[in-house]
């Protein structure tokens, strides 16, 4: 998928780097003084992402671990979230990326005993949290899929290693990737979470574009759950559609089917959401996507999405399904609500 290889001259002979390009001996390598310098200085178009992807090899500089808005995940302890990439090599018509960055590019920082120590460092500011009971949570894959290349970056182990002994930290990994060979590899941690989202099944071969379709990613999760690793899933976007409950009814079922109800960690419910510069991009993007004929509003908190009232009613449903389907009250939580 890539055309060019972006490298920031001091870490040319990084160990990962040097893996990287070997993988890719055919690809032209431009070495950079920072990713920042060539990175999203000129807009590319997202679409152009289906023909002319570059990868950039840099350091993540600033600020390395991001306080999580709230609503985030589960309600009462601390959640942050971290970048180790930006961009994303799926899809979904609904991508918060696509209007995020002024380009589809890939950028992989590497630097990944920077981010491990701000982790460290994050976690000696809760000793009152962790001295009640709480767990301090660190998500990793806000700007980019945790696992699609993870083959790649080998940062998995390093991030196991930390979180072996950080037992008042949780890690977990967002993914819509059947790319578990790396995973797969490592000894399952209680800590470290490995969440997939998970939405009708139509409703991915439509708007999930490029994405594993809902079967690979069920089985992925079993995969998953049979060798030990904790597991968890998001009913997250929800997009209303005809034969709405119908649809999560027979998504419920063959989640609880597949994998039962009590090793799963948690499910999260959210509606499909946008930025005002996101839903522009959507419009621009796809012209023709089923997510343009809904009712949308500007939210409580600048969001777009459906009004109140109707996606509470829409989140009700499905967490009235879980719940009839055998999950806990206790397992469920509505995400950024």
């Amino acid at each position: 998928m890539f055309t060019k290889i972006f490298i920031e001259k001091e870490l040319l002979d990084a160990p990962v780097t040097q893996s990287i390009i070997e993988r890719f001996p055919s690809l032209p390598l431009k070495l950079i003084h920072r990713v920042d310098d060539v990175f999203g200085k000129v807009k590319k178009p997202y679409l152009q992402k289906r023909e002319n992807l570059s990868l950039f090899i840099g350091k993540k500089r600033g600020t390395l671990i991001k306080e999580a808005p709230q609503a985030y995940g589960l309600a009462g302890e601390p959640h942050y979230y971290f970048i180790h990439a930006y961009n994303c090599v799926y899809e979904c018509e609904y991508c918060y990326l696509q209007g995020y960055f002024n380009s589809p590019d890939i950028v992989l920082f590497i630097n990944h005993d920077d981010i491990g120590k701000k982790i460290v460092e994050t976690c000696s500011l809760h000793k009152k949290d962790v001295d009640q009971g709480k767990k301090i949570w660190f998500h990793a894959g806000e700007f980019s899929d945790s696992l699609a290349l993870s083959h790649l970056t080998n940062e998995l182990p390093f991030y196991f290693n930390l979180f072996r002994d950080l037992p008042e930290a949780i890690l977990e990994l967002r993914t819509k990737s059947a790319n578990l060979k790396e995973l797969l590899k490592l000894q399952p941690l209680e800590n470290v979470i490995t969440s997939f989202s998970l939405s009708p099944k139509d409703r991915i071969k439509k708007t999930d574009l490029k994405t594993p379709p809902l079967a690979t990613r069920l089985n992925c999760l079993k995969q998953l759950q049979d060798k030990g690793f904790p597991i968890a899933i998001h009913l997250d976007p929800v997009i209303h559609e005809d034969r709405f409950e119908e649809t999560y009814e027979n998504l419920v079922e063959s989640i609880v089917a597949q994998l039962g109800t009590e090793k799963i960690r948690y499910i999260s419910i959210g509606v499909v959401r946008f930025t005002s510069k996101v839903f522009h991009q959507v419009k621009k993007n796809y012209p023709e996507s089923e997510l343009l004929a809904a009712e949308f509003r500007s939210s409580f908190d600048g969001k777009v999405r459906y009004p109140r009232p109707f996606r509470l009613w829409l989140l009700g449903k499905i967490k009235d399904i879980c719940l009839k389907k055998g999950f806990s009250e206790a397992q469920i939580y509505l995400c950024m609500e």
